[in-house]
């Protein structure tokens, strides 16, 4: 006898009975009434031709027939429930894209920027790394990331994102501030230094600077630190632009007297040159790129 199409509702009504040995149970499951259950299962037993439950006042039990269906049943809807769940994990993960930045600049540049882009793009899911560690693209790995360097790297496509400018800052709440009104006298104060290849002795020997003693007495291993230090009262501090932004905007910090100086590095957007993005990666980057 041929399985046709028709009968499907009356199976997995009638499997999901057999497994609570109760309809009420399995029309709950099923978000059907007890009365449906019981309807769909008269009409299997009907075309079998076969009693599949026997029924009596405190409820069903299978019989022989039915236990040999319902094994059979089971293990059939199991299947294809495995392979679905497998067909939509792929797809979901199709839509994954992996990123690993900076902290400060998911921070500070990238996370205010990512709701227009959720809103464009709301399949898409992201799982963002913030590790300081170099970022390694292996099976399972990020699809890609945002360096911050001279944009050359062994192995790896890299596309520029955005340009960095160097400029002072502090809390407006510091003691002392009206008397720093010229460059040099930045060097009195306690400065806040962070990891970054380019740091004070860099931007005071640019803005032409020299001879002076500094001070550099808080160091810390991320740049929004070094900012909250500042924000806090601690001392000036070095800022990028890109990172400093909110908190210019916000009033906790302010720009002391001098220039911007050009930094030496940039941020780019890099993935391995052996491998193709896949298309939610691509659609991911495409957006950095309006964004410069």
């Amino acid at each position: 006898m041929a399985l046709r199409p028709d009968w499907l509702p009356a199976l997995a009504a009638f499997e999901a009975a057999a497994r609570h040995q109760n309809f009420a149970h399995a029309a709950e499951e099923l978000h059907l009434t007890a009365s449906a259950v019981s309807h769909h299962v008269r009409r299997l037993e009907a075309q079998l031709e076969v009693p599949l439950f026997q029924r009596h006042a405190r409820g069903v039990t299978l019989t022989a027939e039915g236990r040999q269906l319902a094994d059979a049943a089971g293990t059939a809807l199991a299947d294809v429930d495995s392979v679905l769940r497998g067909l939509r994990a792929a797809r979901e993960e199709q839509d994954v894209v992996r990123i690993s930045t900076l902290h400060s600049l998911t921070y500070c540049w990238l996370l205010p920027r990512l709701p227009a882009f959720m809103a464009a793009q709301p399949r898409i899911r992201l799982t963002v790394d913030t590790e300081a560690a170099l970022t390694r693209f292996e099976d399972g790995g990020p699809d890609l990331a945002i360096r911050h360097g001279a944009g050359h790297w062994p192995g790896l496509t890299a596309h520029h994102l955005m340009d960095e400018t160097l400029f002072p800052v502090t809390s407006p709440k510091l003691p002392g501030l009206a008397s720093i009104t010229e460059p040099e006298h930045i060097a009195r104060l306690p400065l806040i230094a962070d990891l970054s290849r380019q740091g004070w002795h860099d931007w005071f020997r640019a803005v032409g600077v020299h001879g002076v003693k500094l001070d550099e007495r808080y160091r810390f291993s991320d740049t929004t630190d070094a900012l909250n230090a500042a924000a806090f009262g601690l001392g000036a501090a070095l800022a990028r632009e890109k990172i400093a932004t909110p908190y210019l905007a916000e009033g906790r910090l302010v720009r002391l007297p001098g220039p911007s100086v050009k930094a030496r590095f940039g941020y780019y957007v890099v993935y391995p040159s052996h491998r193709r993005l896949r298309a939610s990666a691509r659609v991911f980057v495409d957006w950095l790129m309006t964004l410069r």
